[in-house]
């Protein structure tokens, strides 16, 4: 089984969003966000539920539970064993804000365009 390679959206001026999100979570959180990044490193799209959920568009969300339910955004290439972290929140109510899907469709679409 390969490994997939792990990337993180940076933006143009340079910014490290989802990273940046991680580096300013709890402990325990930033612990469970790793392991959850660890699984989708060794899995890719074959993860699945709990962890993984395919919401559509070629998005899909990695889903971290706990004290704080943090929801990050991703895409998959296949080809190229590659995921693409987009963007990261914390999820607050039981819908997911349809403005945190828009931004992860808007990012993609910028990495699709270069």
């Amino acid at each position: 089984m390969n490994n997939w390679v792990i990337r993180f959206y940076t933006n143009s001026r340079g910014d490290e969003l989802v990273q940046d999100f991680i580096r300013n979570q709890d402990k325990q959180t930033k612990s469970k966000i790793s392991r959850s990044i660890d699984l989708i490193n060794k899995y890719g799209p074959d993860l699945g539920l709990p962890h993984s959920r395919y919401l559509g568009d070629g998005i899909y969300e990695l889903r971290i539970r706990g004290k704080n339910e943090v929801r990050i955004f991703y895409i998959i290439i296949v080809n190229d064993l590659e995921v693409i972290f987009l963007h990261a929140f914390k999820k607050r109510t039981q819908k997911m804000p349809r403005r945190e899907y828009i931004i992860a469709k808007e990012r993609r679409d910028i990495l699709t365009i270069l």
